[in-house]
C-alpha cells in the first residue's frame, strides 16, 4: 500500500484568498478550515463522532496539556491521539510554548527552553525543541507545530525582535529534532509582534529551515482586530506561496471572513466551545445570549438558516430553559451549534471562493451580522 504524501494544492485564488486540499497520512483536509480545539483530547461536550458531523475535517491538540496529563508516553503506548481519543482524522498538535507563557508564572526561559512547574501538582518540567518534538511525535500528531516562544503584547521593538530570534533558532532545532514520515507535517511560526521588518526577517529565516507550513503566531493576544488585520496584510503576501498559512487562536466569525480574505488557510480558537458552554451562540444574525429572558417563550429555532441538532430541533424558549436549568444539554446544543455555523462559514467562503465572489460573500456577512438578532414578531 502506498503511503499517503504531506502536500498542498490550491484549486482557485480570488484575491488573496485561496481554496486549496492538504493532503495528510490521515486524509485530506479542505481548506480554508477551522480546527476545532480539543486541546487535552476531548472537544469539550462533543463526542468525535459528533465533531465530524459539523464538518470539521481536523482537530488541534495540545502539547504542554497532555505532557502532564495522561503524559505523551501514555498516549503513544495506547496506540497516539487517533486511536486514543477515537479521531481517525487528521491532528494538529500546538508545540506547548504558548501555555507555558501564559498558564505558568513560576517559569524559566532561556536559550535552551522553558522550565516551569506544572499547573496540576507543582511537578517541575523542561520544554526544549527536542523535547517539544518529542512529545508530538508520541502523540502521533499529523502537523508537529515548531517550538517557539509568544511574544506578549505589548511589546517593543527591542523586546519583539529578541523574541523573534530565539523562536528562530529553536525553530531551527526543533526541524532538527522534527522525525520525518511520509504524510506527516511540521510548520514553522512567523513571529514579530506587529512590527513589519521583524515579520519579514522570521518569515526569510523559516522559509531558509524549510517547513511543510507556515503559522502566524503572536498575534491574538489583545492588539485588536484592526492591528491583527494590518499585521497579516504585509506578512502573508511574503509568506511562501505554495504551503498553507494557518492563524493561530483566531477568532470570531468575521475574524475568520478577514483572515480568509488576507490569505489564511487555516484557523483554530476555543471560542465557539467556550461560548458555547457559556449561553452565547453565533449565528447568521449576530451572538445571542441564551439565558436572556426575552428567549424564555421563544418557539423560534436559534438559527432558521441552520442545519444542527440545536436548530432542526429544539426552541430558543428550550435552550433558555437548559441554561436557567444548568442543565449540560444546554452547553452541548450550543456547542455543537457554535462549532457546526463555524463550519457553515469556510464551507461556504470555499464555495465563494471558486466561483470568484468572496468580495460579494465578505459583503452580504457583513451586512447579515450587523443587522442583529431580531425580536420574535
Amino acid at each position: 500500500m502506498t503511503q499517503k504524501k504531506f502536500s498542498f494544492d490550491i484549486h482557485a485564488r480570488d484575491g488573496a484568498a485561496r481554496r486549496g486540499t492538504l493532503s495528510t497520512a490521515h486524509g485530506d483536509i479542505r481548506t480554508p478550515a477551522f480546527m476545532p480545539v480539543g486541546t487535552v483530547a476531548t472537544v469539550k461536550g462533543m463526542t468525535p463522532e459528533a465533531v465530524r458531523e459539523t464538518g470539521a475535517d481536523i482537530l488541534l491538540g495540545n502539547t504542554y496539556h497532555l505532557m502532564l496529563r495522561p503524559g505523551s508516553e501514555r498516549v503513544k503506548k495506547l496506540g497516539g491521539l487517533q486511536k486514543f481519543m477515537n479521531w481517525d482524522r487528521p491532528i494538529l498538535t500546538d508545540s506547548g510554548g504558548f501555555q507555558v507563557m501564559s498558564l505558568n508564572e513560576l517559569r524559566k526561559l532561556d536559550e535552551n527552553g522553558v522550565t516551569f512547574k506544572s499547573h496540576i501538582d507543582g511537578k517541575r518540567f523542561e520544554l526544549t525543541p527536542e523535547r517539544s518534538m518529542e512529545i508530538q511525535n508520541d502523540l502521533n500528531a499529523t502537523i508537529t507545530m515548531a517550538f517557539d516562544e509568544c511574544t506578549p503584547f505589548p511589546a517593543d521593538h527591542k523586546v519583539a525582535a529578541e523574541s523573534m530570534r530565539r523562536s528562530m533558532r529553536w525553530a531551527k532545532r526543533s526541524r532538527e529534532a522534527f522525525e520525518n514520515r511520509p504524510g506527516y507535517g511540521l510548520f514553522g511560526i512567523v513571529q514579530g509582534s506587529v512590527y513589519e521588518d521583524l515579520r519579514h526577517e522570521s518569515i526569510e529565516a523559516l522559509t531558509d529551515i524549510g517547513f511543510e507550513g507556515y503559522a502566524v503566531g503572536g498575534l491574538a493576544v489583545g492588539e485588536g482586530q484592526e492591528a491583527m488585520f494590518s499585521t497579516l496584510e504585509f506578512t502573508t503576501p511574503n509568506m511562501p506561496q505554495d504551503k498553507p498559512r494557518y492563524l493561530m487562536g483566531v477568532g470570531k466569525p468575521d475574524d475568520l471572513v478577514g483572515g480568509v480574505m488576507r490569505g489564511i488557510d487555516m484557523f483554530d480558537c476555543v471560542l465557539p466551545t467556550r461560548s458555547g458552554r457559556n449561553a452565547q451562540a453565533f449565528t447568521r444574525f449576530g451572538t445571542v445570549n441564551m439565558r436572556n429572558a426575552r428567549h424564555q417563550e421563544d418557539p423560534r429555532p436559534l438559527d432558521e438558516m441552520c442545519g444542527c441538532p440545536a436548530c432542526r430541533n429544539y426552541s430558543r424558549a428550550y435552550l433558555h430553559h437548559l441554561f436557567k436549568a444548568k442543565e449540560i444539554l444546554g452547553s452541548v446544543l450550543l456547542t455543537w451549534h457554535n462549532l457546526h455555523y463555524y463550519q457553515d462559514i469556510m464551507e461556504e467562503m470555499r464555495i465563494a471562493i471558486e466561483a470568484g465572489e468572496l468580495a460579494s460573500y465578505a459583503l452580504t456577512f457583513h451586512a447579515m451580522q450587523e443587522q442583529g438578532d431580531v425580536e420574535p414578531v
